[in-house]
């Protein structure tokens, strides 16, 4: 990674100023870290009849590690069908939807690729709820297993990597969580993170471009080699999808692959003929697919009943090793393989191929289905994305002794009417600690954490955006705000074990801007390698301080910002809710800003220049002075403490402002004062800016909302609001 550059900014604190050179390349790293209690989600589907049951309770459920009972310490109800208005709050990542999109092009001939990626654009379209997360991947004999997108919110990044099908990614140039495949171009708003029907054109220019790159050579390879070559082609596809489901294993809840494939000819497995006949047509029906999950959740008693059924089309169920090895792998992994035979999607085909036997297996052995001869998949699959409209998340309390160690879990309703289905993950890994987690499964972890909206991590931590107007910026980028955003870490909980170390330290710093509809509008990423030896100093008795900046249409955003140590893992996950006004229509004020009177104690960085806006000009200034502002203010009970307004069109003359001060539950607290000092005047192009002092009332320690509402002769001009501590609360 690139060396951060120096602070081009004035900036009041001259320490912070000799702290940016501090910032080192990231190096080789020894990894360490532990873990010793583990919280298991687990997300428990239930069903009646093929519909979902609604309105159980914690009450309701048992949950068994062996023949331990475990207590449920956890209870979510996520309802995808709840009426539009219905409190939701955040959903535990264990409770969202994920849908991974996984081509196989080593067993597949090209045109059936082409019909599947359309057959997918159109389940994103019209059967994925926006809640909902989707992810995009390969396989080929050349490459393996790739990753094209992370699960994300954002459909115009899931329709540029179905775009990319075939193509190598350029793992430079791209997001390092592969959650963006391309960044926002010109406006976009609400509808950012969504995706459209496409013009016919198009459609064909794409699929000639995807035909090209992909070739024939692919498609034949089960067909028109011998036989060893097709059973080492086979061993390697079972081997890697074990360890592509084992990685995926590490991401928490549900994940129903949507695998897109012709299959490959059973009798490889065993080196004879083919033996038994085709599976028949259509899918395992309505129930299927919680019905054999729940039966391959039961142990291997049960499992016996699958292997007994593929015998008949494979041989011996020795031959079979290398494919339940794969199976027993999604099953741990919480994954469901809903098998779409990509041979009958092409325009006029009745597939007759050998490898529809091997497709049902895979899908019955994880507890999903089969689907054929069908172009709408979000029609094919109206019956999986109903049953699976809730999801009930329980938490329990597991065991941390053994890292990488399994257990398996059962879930049982209480008095359960006949014919009542319940699906749950199969058993959970005692966590490994962090230095264990390869790269994949730590940009699982980053990832999820990002996606999943709440706050978390041991790392005390906060987060500031606010929007400026872009200057000097014409096109289509003109429209979009220059958005600075400071992040803080907590030095001490960041250092961690490294407290009194010496030596480079790494931190990972993620961004990113999602959109009212889950598009991502912008990110910056950026590894620091930071030299403890003059560094650490800073970091103990203050902590990180991060300067980057995004660059978005007007719209409402979620801010979403990790740290992370990357030698332990210990990180910080913020959020903040963010307003981007259209600068061209009226008044438009900032949230209250105050300077942080400690600013001295932190180390900060910039990040690396990068987009339009990267020569921007420090955009925090008072009295014509620049002022670190804190991300999250302290503030004491009754005593006056300085704040800084920053508008535009607010207009001529004087202006008053008034204070409003909600509690964590939203309530208002009576009192608090706030006077405006001074105005500063505007030169042309500049935003208004206002010298203010706020007083809060008498409160006790805790977390608090200041909204301000600035008035000039004729009326209000503008309001904002901004999170708020008062001393003394952790």
């Amino acid at each position: 990674m690139p060396k951060p550059k120096p602070l081009a900014w004035p900036c009041v604190a001259m320490a912070a100023m000799a702290a940016l050179s501090l910032a080192s390349p990231l190096r080789g790293q020894s990894f360490s870290g532990s873990a010793e209690v583990v919280e298991v989600e687990i997300p428990v589907q239930v069903t009646r009849d093929g519909q979902p049951v609604k309105g159980l309770t914690a009450a309701d459920f048992e949950v068994s590690d062996g023949r331990r009972k475990l207590p449920v310490a956890g209870f979510r109800v996520v309802d995808l069908a709840a009426p539009a208005g219905a409190p939701r709050g955040v959903a535990p990542p264990a409770g969202r939807r994920q849908f991974l999109l996984l081509f196989d092009l080593a067993f597949s001939e090209p045109k059936g690729v082409v019909a599947a990626r359309e057959a997918a654009r159109g389940l994103v379209l019209r059967g994925i709820r926006p809640g909902d997360l989707v992810g995009v991947a390969t396989y080929s004999a050349q490459r393996g297993p790739q990753i094209l997108l992370g699960l994300t919110s954002d459909r115009r990044q899931v329709d540029a990597a179905l775009d990319s099908l075939g193509m190598v990614r350029d793992e430079r140039a791209s997001d390092p969580l592969r959650l963006v495949m391309a960044r926002a171009a010109g406006g976009g708003g609400a509808q950012g993170g969504q995706t459209a029907e496409r013009p016919k054109e198009t459609i064909v220019a794409g699929d000639d471009a995807l035909l090209a790159a992909l070739g024939t050579q692919q498609g034949n390879l089960s067909r028109e080699s011998n036989r060893s070559a097709q059973k080492a082609a086979v061993t390697a596809l079972t081997r890697a999808y074990a360890d592509l489901a084992h990685r995926l294993g590490s991401l928490p809840g549900r994940k129903q692959v949507v695998y897109f494939s012709e299959g490959f000819d059973g009798s490889v497995l065993t080196g004879g003929p083919r033996a038994g006949a085709s599976p028949g047509s259509g899918s395992l029906g309505a129930d299927a697919d919680l019905q054999n999950q729940e039966a391959m959740q039961r142990d291997r008693a049960n499992q016996e009943v699958y292997l007994s059924d593929s015998q008949e089309s494979f041989g011996s169920s020795e031959s079979l090793n290398g494919l339940e090895r794969m199976l027993e792998e999604f099953r741990r992994a919480d994954c469901v393989i809903q098998a779409v035979d990509v041979g009958g999607l092409r325009a006029g085909a009745d597939s007759q191929g050998k490898g529809k036997d091997t497709l049902l297996a895979m899908a019955r052995g994880t507890g999903g289905e089969l689907f054929e001869r069908s172009n709408d998949l979000a029609g094919a699959l109206s019956a999986l994305l109903e049953r699976t409209s809730v999801t009930y998340v329980l938490a329990v309390q597991g065991e941390a002794a053994k890292p990488g160690a399994w257990h398996k879990l059962k879930v049982e309703l209480k008095d359960a009417p006949r014919g009542t289905r319940v699906a749950y993950r199969a058993g959970y890994y005692e966590p490994k600690p962090f230095g264990q987690l390869n790269p994949l499964e730590r940009l699982f972890d980053a990832s999820a954490r990002l996606m999943g909206g709440a706050e978390a991590g041991a790392v005390p931590g906060a987060v500031l955006a606010a929007p400026f107007r872009a200057a000097g910026v014409s096109g289509a980028e003109g429209d979009k705000a220059y958005v600075p955003v400071l992040i803080e870490a907590d030095g001490p909980a960041l250092l961690g074990a490294n407290s009194t170390a010496t030596g480079s330290l790494p931190v990972e710093v993620y961004a990113y801007a999602l959109d009212a509809s889950g598009g991502i509008q912008d990110y910056f990423f950026q590894s620091l390698g930071l030299d403890l030896a003059k560094a650490g100093p800073m970091l103990r008795q203050g902590g990180l301080r991060f300067f980057g900046h995004l660059e978005l249409p007007p719209g409402e955003y979620s801010v979403r910002t990790l740290v992370r140590n990357g030698a332990s893992g210990a990180f910080s996950l913020r959020a903040a809710s963010l307003t981007v006004p259209d600068f061209g229509k009226g008044a438009a004020l900032l949230p209250p800003l105050f300077p942080d009177p400690a600013a001295s104690r932190w180390m900060v960085v910039r990040e690396a220049p990068r987009g339009t806006l990267a020569q921007a000009e420090y955009p925090f200034m008072a009295r014509r002075q620049p002022f670190v502002p804190s991300s999250r203010p302290a503030l004491e009970a009754g005593k006056e403490a300085p704040m800084a307004l920053v508008g535009y069109g607010l207009g001529a003359g004087d202006l008053k402002a008034a204070a409003q001060v909600l509690d964590a539950a939203g309530k208002e607290v009576p009192g608090g004062q706030v006077r405006v000092i001074q105005r500063e005047a505007a030169a042309a192009g500049e935003p208004d800016r206002l010298i203010a002092a706020f007083r809060p009332p008498s409160l006790p320690p805790g977390e608090y909302v200041l909204r301000i509402t600035l008035s000039g002769a004729a009326g209000p001009v503008g309001a904002s609001s901004a999170p708020f501590v008062v001393a003394g609360a952790h």
